[in-house]
């Protein structure tokens, strides 16, 4: 392991490669494993050069054909911490679920096109190793939870509407000096930050 930076005491390169190390062995991954905490910068960089994905991503993976070398792996540390915050576990933890996601594609699995395989794997060796949700589950929830999003009615923005036009009435009404409506919305959209159009 290498480039851990100084993020935090928990994910030193020790208990890491400690634990990448037992990961490894317990999926029957043979050969050196190299992992590369990085920033969300790099991050992109490598996802834009292998992947053709301008966007920065948290593990990447990076099989070889060298023998006795079974590939590298490389962590966003920037990415790992917010989701860490998100889900609400350690960084150290994260990191790992992360390491174990990066193996199992080292082993030959591709959750993208395995049928399920890959994701019954991982949460397999997640029980295993002791470590929270996995990444595939994660994705599966969120997508389920933005279809089941997607499907509900969008009641509010009529009452947004209907709002805004009993406002205009009495504004319209109103018996103030001219342009004074103006004036406080104007004075109401700087307070928030925002600009009027």
């Amino acid at each position: 392991m290498s480039n851990l930076g100084q993020k935090s005491k928990e994910t030193s390169a020790r208990a890491l490669s400690l634990f990448a190390t037992r990961a490894q062995h317990a999926l029957g991954l043979p050969g050196e494993v190299n992992i590369y905490v990085t920033s969300s910068r790099e991050m992109q960089d490598l996802n834009r050069r292998y992947r053709r994905k301008n966007k920065p991503t948290d593990v990447l993976s990076f099989p070889s054909r060298a023998p006795g070398v079974a590939g590298d792996i490389a962590i966003s540390l920037e990415i790992a911490a917010a989701n860490a915050a998100d889900i609400g576990h350690s960084l150290a933890t994260e990191v790992k679920v992360l390491i174990l996601h990066g193996l199992l594609h080292l082993a030959g699995h591709d959750h993208e096109t395995d049928g399920g395989e890959m994701l019954a794997r991982e949460t397999a060796m997640r029980q295993e190793l002791k470590l929270p949700v996995g990444l595939i589950e994660r994705t599966h929830a969120a997508a389920a939870q933005a279809a089941e999003a997607a499907r509900q009615p969008k009641a509010a923005p009529k009452k947004a509407a209907a709002r805004s036009a009993t406002v205009g009435k009495k504004a319209a009404t109103s018996k103030s000096k001219p342009g004074s409506a103006t004036k406080s919305a104007s004075a109401e959209t700087r307070k928030r930050g925002g600009r009027r159009a």
